[in-house]
C-alpha cells in the first residue's frame, strides 16, 4: 500500500523497506539525543520485531506507522499509533532529512483529518526537545509531562476535527 502524498513524498508500509536501511537509520548516534527509549542495538532481529509490532497496530487499528519516501528513497518512519483512546503521532527521520519534518507532519495531519475516528492527535516530545514553536504554530497545546516506557515526555494535543 503506497499513498502518494505529493509529487515527492510517499507513505508506504515499513515491511517494504530493506531492513538494512532501517538498521542504519536507527543506529545513527544523532538519534539517541532525542530518543530516550532508544536503549538497544538495532540489528536484523530488532527490525523484524519493530516491523511486526507496527504491522500489528495496522491489523488492530487500521492505521499505524509508515515508512516515508522522498522521491522513492527512504527518509524515515512515522505515523499514528493508538495509545488507549488517543492517536499519538510520531516521526523519526534520518538526520539528513530533518528538514522535511514540518512538511511530512502537515501531510500526515491532513490524512488524520480525513479519518472520522480522529478528533485530536497527541505528540510526545522528550524533554531534550526544547523547541516547540512548530507545534504551537500548528495549534497544539501543552498538556503536561507523562511517563512512557520509563522516560519522561512533554505531551501536546492538537484538535483536528
Amino acid at each position: 500500500m503506497n499513498i502518494k502524498i505529493d509529487s515527492e513524498l510517499t507513505f508506504t508500509r515499513l515491511q517494504s523497506i530493506n531492513p538494512v536501511e532501517i538498521i542504519e537509520h536507527m543506529s545513527d548516534p544523532r538519534l539517541e539525543e532525542h530518543m530516550p527509549l532508544l536503549t538497544f542495538k538495532w540489528d536484523t532481529e530488532a527490525v523484524t520485531q519493530f516491523i511486526a509490532v507496527k504491522e500489528a497496530h495496522w491489523q488492530r487499528d487500521g492505521l499505524g506507522h509508515w515508512a516515508i519516501l522522498e522521491i522513492g528513497s527512504y527518509v524515515g518512519w512515522g505515523g499514528f499509533q493508538l495509545e488507549g483512546d488517543e492517536w499519538d503521532f510520531g516521526l523519526v527521520l534520518k538526520p539528513s532529512s530533518f528538514g522535511l519534518g514540518g512538511r511530512i507532519t502537515k501531510k500526515a495531519l491532513e490524512f488524520a483529518k480525513a479519518d472520522e475516528r480522529i478528533a485530536f492527535v497527541t505528540f510526545l516530545l522528550p524533554t531534550s526537545r526544547t523547541r516547540t514553536a512548530a507545534l504551537t504554530k500548528l495549534g497544539a497545546t501543552f498538556v503536561g509531562e507523562v511517563k512512557y516506557g520509563g522516560a519522561t515526555f512533554r505531551k501536546f494535543r492538537l484538535i483536528i476535527s
